[in-house]
Protein backbone atom coordinates (compact mmCIF):
# COMPACT_ATOMS: atom_id res chain seq x y z
CA UNK A 1 0.00 0.00 0.00
CA UNK A 2 1.16 3.53 -0.92
CA UNK A 3 1.09 6.99 1.62
CA UNK A 4 2.88 10.05 1.34
CA UNK A 5 4.36 11.63 4.34
CA UNK A 6 4.42 15.48 4.31
CA UNK A 7 7.58 16.82 5.30
CA UNK A 8 8.59 19.91 3.05
CA UNK A 9 7.16 22.47 5.55
CA UNK A 10 9.78 25.03 6.60
CA UNK A 11 8.88 24.34 10.09
CA UNK A 12 9.07 28.17 11.01
CA UNK A 13 6.46 27.31 14.54
CA UNK A 14 8.99 25.19 15.48
CA UNK A 15 12.12 27.62 15.42
CA UNK A 16 14.62 27.74 17.04
CA UNK A 17 14.48 23.67 16.70
CA UNK A 18 14.13 24.25 13.06
CA UNK A 19 17.19 26.87 12.83
CA UNK A 20 19.55 24.06 11.48
CA UNK A 21 17.82 20.84 10.56
CA UNK A 22 14.06 20.47 8.88
CA UNK A 23 10.83 19.57 10.82
CA UNK A 24 11.01 16.22 10.08
CA UNK A 25 13.96 15.82 12.03
CA UNK A 26 13.53 17.05 15.00
CA UNK A 27 13.76 14.30 17.93
CA UNK A 28 11.24 13.50 20.57
CA UNK A 29 12.59 11.22 23.25
CA UNK A 30 15.20 10.46 20.77
CA UNK A 31 13.32 9.60 18.16
CA UNK A 32 13.07 11.38 14.43
CA UNK A 33 9.24 12.89 13.58
CA UNK A 34 10.15 11.07 10.58
CA UNK A 35 10.97 8.29 11.61
CA UNK A 36 8.25 7.96 14.36
CA UNK A 37 5.43 8.35 11.48
CA UNK A 38 7.63 6.31 9.10
CA UNK A 39 6.97 3.10 11.97
CA UNK A 40 3.28 4.20 12.34
CA UNK A 41 2.78 3.42 8.80
CA UNK A 42 4.66 0.56 8.11
CA UNK A 43 3.09 -1.07 10.97
CA UNK A 44 -0.61 -0.50 9.16
CA UNK A 45 0.71 -2.25 6.24
CA UNK A 46 2.10 0.72 4.27
CA UNK A 47 5.19 -0.39 2.95
CA UNK A 48 5.86 2.19 -0.50
CA UNK A 49 6.33 5.65 1.26
CA UNK A 50 6.65 9.26 -1.22
CA UNK A 51 8.64 12.01 1.29
CA UNK A 52 8.30 15.36 -0.14
CA UNK A 53 11.24 17.37 1.11
CA UNK A 54 12.46 21.36 0.79
CA UNK A 55 13.65 22.76 3.84
CA UNK A 56 17.39 20.87 4.66
CA UNK A 57 15.76 18.30 2.26
CA UNK A 58 19.49 16.96 1.93
CA UNK A 59 19.62 15.91 5.11
CA UNK A 60 16.59 13.92 4.93
CA UNK A 61 17.94 12.15 1.76
CA UNK A 62 20.98 11.88 4.07
CA UNK A 63 19.17 10.73 7.10
CA UNK A 64 17.03 7.81 5.16
CA UNK A 65 20.11 6.64 3.64
CA UNK A 66 21.61 6.41 6.92
CA UNK A 67 18.95 4.24 8.20
CA UNK A 68 18.47 2.54 4.66
CA UNK A 69 15.05 3.56 4.41
CA UNK A 70 14.00 1.42 7.24
CA UNK A 71 13.16 -1.39 5.08
CA UNK A 72 10.94 -0.09 2.94
CA UNK A 73 10.45 1.50 -0.35
CA UNK A 74 10.89 5.45 -0.11
CA UNK A 75 11.00 7.66 -3.00
CA UNK A 76 11.72 11.75 -1.83
CA UNK A 77 8.86 14.04 -3.89
CA UNK A 78 11.74 17.03 -3.94
CA UNK A 79 10.52 20.32 -3.78
CA UNK A 80 13.61 21.87 -3.04
CA UNK A 81 13.52 24.70 -6.12
CA UNK A 82 9.50 25.61 -4.66
CA UNK A 83 7.73 24.65 -2.13
CA UNK A 84 4.10 23.42 -3.40
CA UNK A 85 1.80 23.38 -0.21
CA UNK A 86 -0.05 20.32 -0.03
CA UNK A 87 -2.20 20.14 -3.15
CA UNK A 88 0.85 20.74 -5.14
CA UNK A 89 2.81 18.61 -3.30
CA UNK A 90 0.48 15.14 -4.11
CA UNK A 91 0.09 17.07 -7.52
CA UNK A 92 4.30 16.53 -7.94
CA UNK A 93 3.91 12.88 -6.67
CA UNK A 94 1.02 12.05 -9.10
CA UNK A 95 3.05 9.61 -11.16
CA UNK A 96 4.49 7.98 -7.78
CA UNK A 97 1.31 7.53 -5.43
CA UNK A 98 -1.11 6.62 -9.07
CA UNK A 99 -2.52 3.14 -9.35
CA UNK A 100 -5.85 1.27 -8.48
CA UNK A 101 -5.87 1.68 -4.65
CA UNK A 102 -6.05 4.76 -2.21
CA UNK A 103 -3.17 6.06 -1.09
CA UNK A 104 -2.23 7.91 2.77
CA UNK A 105 -1.16 11.41 3.29
CA UNK A 106 0.21 11.94 6.68
CA UNK A 107 1.66 14.97 8.36
CA UNK A 108 4.88 14.27 9.78
CA UNK A 109 4.29 16.89 12.45
CA UNK A 110 0.87 14.58 13.97
CA UNK A 111 1.15 12.24 16.70
CA UNK A 112 -2.01 9.97 16.60
CA UNK A 113 -2.72 6.42 17.51
CA UNK A 114 -5.22 6.66 15.24
CA UNK A 115 -6.27 3.04 14.29
CA UNK A 116 -5.53 3.17 10.17
CA UNK A 117 -6.63 0.02 9.33
CA UNK A 118 -10.13 0.98 10.73
CA UNK A 119 -9.87 4.15 9.23
CA UNK A 120 -8.91 2.29 5.60
CA UNK A 121 -11.77 0.38 5.88
CA UNK A 122 -14.46 3.29 6.77
CA UNK A 123 -12.90 4.89 3.18
CA UNK A 124 -13.71 1.65 1.12
CA UNK A 125 -16.54 1.19 2.81
CA UNK A 126 -18.23 4.59 1.80
CA UNK A 127 -16.30 4.83 -1.95
CA UNK A 128 -15.44 8.79 -1.42
CA UNK A 129 -12.79 10.74 -3.57
CA UNK A 130 -10.99 11.21 -0.75
CA UNK A 131 -11.58 10.98 3.36
CA UNK A 132 -10.24 12.92 6.13
CA UNK A 133 -9.89 12.28 9.75
CA UNK A 134 -11.14 14.87 11.42
CA UNK A 135 -11.41 15.57 15.82
CA UNK A 136 -13.77 17.30 17.94
CA UNK A 137 -11.26 19.60 18.86
CA UNK A 138 -10.88 23.61 19.34
CA UNK A 139 -9.75 25.44 16.67
CA UNK A 140 -10.37 28.78 14.60
CA UNK A 141 -10.65 27.06 11.25
CA UNK A 142 -13.49 24.09 10.52
CA UNK A 143 -14.48 21.73 8.30
CA UNK A 144 -18.67 21.18 7.59
CA UNK A 145 -20.17 17.93 7.17
CA UNK A 146 -23.69 16.97 7.18
CA UNK A 147 -25.34 14.37 9.08
CA UNK A 148 -23.84 11.89 6.91
CA UNK A 149 -20.26 12.65 7.04
CA UNK A 150 -20.01 14.14 3.96
CA UNK A 151 -18.14 17.67 3.56
CA UNK A 152 -20.57 20.47 2.95
CA UNK A 153 -17.93 23.54 3.96
CA UNK A 154 -15.56 25.72 5.69
CA UNK A 155 -15.59 27.74 8.75
CA UNK A 156 -13.25 30.26 10.45
CA UNK A 157 -14.93 30.53 13.31
CA UNK A 158 -12.80 33.96 14.77
CA UNK A 159 -13.46 35.61 11.65
CA UNK A 160 -16.84 34.74 9.98
CA UNK A 161 -15.54 33.29 6.66
CA UNK A 162 -17.37 30.39 5.36
CA UNK A 163 -16.95 28.48 1.78
CA UNK A 164 -20.08 26.20 1.24
CA UNK A 165 -19.62 23.01 -1.08
CA UNK A 166 -23.45 22.21 -0.22
CA UNK A 167 -25.75 23.17 1.78
CA UNK A 168 -24.60 24.21 5.62
CA UNK A 169 -27.62 24.40 7.97
CA UNK A 170 -27.14 22.07 10.66
CA UNK A 171 -23.70 20.66 9.99
CA UNK A 172 -21.29 19.66 12.17
CA UNK A 173 -17.96 21.53 12.51
CA UNK A 174 -14.93 19.05 13.07
CA UNK A 175 -10.93 19.97 12.88
CA UNK A 176 -8.82 18.09 10.57
CA UNK A 177 -6.41 16.01 11.70
CA UNK A 178 -3.64 16.15 9.31
CA UNK A 179 -4.25 12.16 8.14
CA UNK A 180 -6.46 11.26 4.49
CA UNK A 181 -7.16 8.89 2.20
CA UNK A 182 -7.08 9.96 -1.29
CA UNK A 183 -8.31 7.96 -4.56
CA UNK A 184 -5.49 8.48 -7.13
CA UNK A 185 -8.54 9.26 -9.97
CA UNK A 186 -8.57 12.74 -7.80
CA UNK A 187 -5.88 13.15 -10.08
CA UNK A 188 -7.96 13.89 -13.40
CA UNK A 189 -10.04 16.12 -11.25
CA UNK A 190 -7.48 18.87 -10.56
CA UNK A 191 -7.06 21.89 -12.50
CA UNK A 192 -4.87 23.82 -10.01
CA UNK A 193 -1.24 24.28 -11.08
CA UNK A 194 1.65 24.80 -8.71
CA UNK A 195 1.63 25.78 -5.28
CA UNK A 196 -2.16 25.09 -3.93
CA UNK A 197 -3.43 23.86 -0.62
CA UNK A 198 -5.82 20.84 -0.56
CA UNK A 199 -8.67 22.24 1.48
CA UNK A 200 -9.56 24.36 -1.47
CA UNK A 201 -9.53 21.65 -3.65
CA UNK A 202 -11.75 19.26 -1.64
CA UNK A 203 -14.46 22.13 -1.21
CA UNK A 204 -14.08 22.53 -4.67
CA UNK A 205 -14.69 19.50 -5.72
CA UNK A 206 -17.09 18.65 -2.99
CA UNK A 207 -19.95 20.29 -4.77
CA UNK A 208 -20.41 17.48 -7.11
CA UNK A 209 -17.99 14.30 -5.29
CA UNK A 210 -18.60 12.98 -2.22
CA UNK A 211 -15.50 13.43 0.22
CA UNK A 212 -15.89 12.37 3.84
CA UNK A 213 -14.78 13.26 7.41
CA UNK A 214 -14.25 10.25 9.58
CA UNK A 215 -14.35 10.85 13.43
CA UNK A 216 -11.15 10.27 14.80
CA UNK A 217 -12.13 9.41 18.26
CA UNK A 218 -9.12 7.79 19.22
CA UNK A 219 -7.02 8.85 22.37
CA UNK A 220 -3.91 10.31 21.12
CA UNK A 221 -3.72 13.37 18.84
CA UNK A 222 -1.05 16.09 18.85
CA UNK A 223 0.11 19.03 17.05
CA UNK A 224 4.07 18.76 16.89
CA UNK A 225 4.23 22.55 15.40
CA UNK A 226 5.72 23.88 18.45
CA UNK A 227 8.85 23.80 20.99
CA UNK A 228 6.39 23.68 23.28
CA UNK A 229 4.09 20.94 21.68
CA UNK A 230 7.53 18.90 21.72
CA UNK A 231 8.58 19.07 24.90
CA UNK A 232 4.28 17.86 26.09
CA UNK A 233 4.69 15.25 23.57
CA UNK A 234 8.06 13.99 25.00
CA UNK A 235 6.51 14.00 28.59
CA UNK A 236 3.91 12.08 26.89
CA UNK A 237 5.72 9.36 25.82
CA UNK A 238 8.65 8.96 28.23
CA UNK A 239 5.63 9.23 31.59
CA UNK A 240 2.54 8.39 30.59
Amino acid sequence: MKAMIFAAGLGTRLHPLTLNKPKALVEIAGKTLLQSVVERLSSAGYNELVINIHHFGNQIIEYLEKHKNFGLTITISDERDQLLDTGGGILKAAALLDGDEPFLVYNVDVMSNIDLQLFRKYHEERGGLATLAVRNRKTTRYLAFDDTMQLTGWKNIKTGEEIASRNMIDCNLLAFSGIQLIEPKIFRLITETGKFPLIPLYLRLAVDHQIYGYADNSSLWMDLGKPDQILEAEKYILYV
